[in-house]
């Protein structure tokens, strides 16, 4: 007799998405991949391509390491899991180059940097390992979403209360502050787009989600 098949988007997958973007955040309970979050968030749109960059790796790293998890000796998965993420972070770096240049620039060795990602590793072996393709992939994105959650938001607070403008990938510089509010004394703090203020942004962040999920776990 042939068993049912868990539906694609049962409870306990759809936890793989959800959980990540709050009570196991990776980075504000986590506190994994903090570098990056630190180091890209001056403006809105480095956040969002290194936001969709970490998604990409994550997916599809989790992908493979799950379809090849019966076969990878124990002794060199570590070796294997470099190998995958380093050719999908090559991959990356030269769409960036080719297709959007200057936000390449702006995120420098950032990009090349997805390879020590401690989310990407930490999910590898955690989960992939152990874990048919589906919800591996699942677990994937969840994770990426919930990491670039995080960077999105830094950027947009950064950027906006610091020069009053958001950057948008394919779009460029859009003023949102308008000029009548300069014109009542409004100032910009460029105080914001310094490195400083990314660590107290996000500092904030895991100190307002803490203060109002006084049960969460930190699994790090």
């Amino acid at each position: 007799m042939s068993s049912e098949k868990e539906p694609l988007f049962s409870s306990k997958n759809l936890k793989l998405l959800t959980t990540p973007l709050g009570s196991q955040n990776p980075i504000t309970v986590q506190v994994l991949g903090i570098c990056s979050a630190l180091a890209v968030t001056a403006k809105l749109e480095p956040s969002i391509v290194m936001s969709l960059s970490v998604v990409f790796v994550l997916v599809f790293s989790n992908l493979i390491v799950s379809l090849l998890r019966n076969t990878i000796p124990s002794r060199i998965r570590i070796i294997v899991q470099l190998t995958i993420v380093a050719s999908l972070v090559i991959l990356v770096d030269q769409i960036l180059k080719a297709y959007a240049y200057e936000v390449s620039k702006q995120l420098s060795v950032f990009v090349g940097l997805i390879i020590t990602n401690c989310i990407i590793m930490g999910r590898l072996e955690a989960f992939a390992l152990g874990n048919k393709p589906w919800p591996a992939v699942l677990d994937g994105f969840g994770n990426g979403a919930g990491y670039g959650l995080i960077l999105v938001l830094v950027g947009f607070v950064r950027e906006l209360f610091g020069t009053g403008n958001l950057t948008f990938p394919g779009i460029g510089e859009v003023q949102i502050v308008p000029d009548i509010v300069y014109e009542w004394g409004y100032v910009d703090n460029g105080l914001m787009i310094l490195p400083p203020m990314a660590l107290i942004t996000v500092g904030i962040i895991i100190w307002v989600q803490r203060s109002r999920n006084k049960d969460l776990v930190d699994i790090s």
